[in-house]
């Protein structure tokens, strides 16, 4: 990369993928803004939550766009017995982004104004589940909700489940211009090529060592500087490299995949007496989506 890219495309709301072939390395970055401000929107969550919910977002959305394959989903779940929140899930599907979280107010209001993610959380695990299409299947790694953040939390996900040495990095903002967050994260790939086996992955070796120390020199503002474009960022962090390959990846979109028909053809699968019990005295089940806090009335 020998000169500045344009930066009039600021890539908001979308994927950036890049490559460091010489350094068999791979990155992704993300910047949501109004997709961020869709899903925020269906619950009226106090600051903690949408920054803890914003951080999940923009995380979900960069392991999802590891996954080439068409059709294939990626799940983000941490949840705890003991924490005031209870369930934080994201999904991401195609660009497709969504995510809820459920909560104890009063608790959460007991933490004061900047609570800790074992405050958060208190014991609790951190899920990853992989639904591959082309009859791959489904497989899930869980680790322990450890570290100062939910991204150190991912980070050590990646490493102790994949095997894959990761860095990654992200900030959320929130203001009068409603909430904002972006994220990094790069890795090592020992043999080079995305998608071949990764052997003998260590946090030691010298070419990782190189990128993580560029990487994580990454500021939290220039994450979220809406003059900045991502690729321009990528140039700030590796331009003394050999070659770095940019590639743009998905169009980022408020997910919610609810709808009459669905719930309907959901409902169908219970016992008629199961269903009987479900409805109200107008005949009806009513569904309320977690996601998007709408309410559905189906005839089932």
């Amino acid at each position: 990369m020998t000169e500045l890219p344009d930066q009039a495309e600021t890539y908001s709301g979308r994927i950036l993928g890049f490559t460091i072939p010489s350094r068999s390395a791979r990155g992704r970055m993300v910047r949501l803004d109004g997709v961020l401000d869709q899903v925020l929107s269906a619950h009226d969550y106090p600051p903690s939550i949408t920054h803890l919910l914003a951080e999940a977002l923009v995380l979900t959305a960069l392991a999802g766009s590891l996954l080439k394959e068409e059709g294939a989903q990626v799940t983000m779940q941490a949840q705890t017995e003991n924490g005031p929140v209870r369930l934080l899930v994201c999904d991401y599907k195609g660009g497709a982004l969504r995510g809820y979280a459920d909560f104890d107010a009063d608790r959460l209001a007991e933490l004061g104004a900047n609570p800790s993610l074992f405050g958060l959380f208190g014991k609790g695990h951190l899920a990853l589940t992989f639904d591959l299409p082309a009859g791959k299947g489904r497989y899930q790694g869980i680790v322990p909700l450890e570290g100062d953040s939910l991204g150190e939390a991912f980070q050590n996900y990646f490493f102790q489940s994949e095997q894959v040495p990761t860095l990654i990095r992200t900030a959320v903002s929130s203001g009068e211009k409603g909430c904002r967050a972006a994220g990094l994260l790069v890795q090592h790939l020992p043999d080079g090529e995305e998608g071949r086996e990764r052997l003998h992955a260590r946090l030691d070796h010298p070419e990782w060592e190189h990128v993580a120390v560029l990487a994580g020199s990454i500021r939290h503002d220039e994450l979220l500087d809406s003059e900045l474009s991502l690729d321009a960022l990528v140039w700030r962090l590796f331009h003394e490299e050999e070659e770095v390959r940019v590639t743009n990846g998905a169009e980022l979109s408020r997910g919610c995949r609810c709808s009459v028909e669905h719930y309907r053809d959901v409902l169908t699968r219970f016992p008629e007496e199961e269903r009987a019990d479900m409805r109200d005295e107008n005949g009806l089940i009513v569904v309320d989506c977690a996601f998007c806090s709408k309410k559905f009335p189906i005839d089932a």
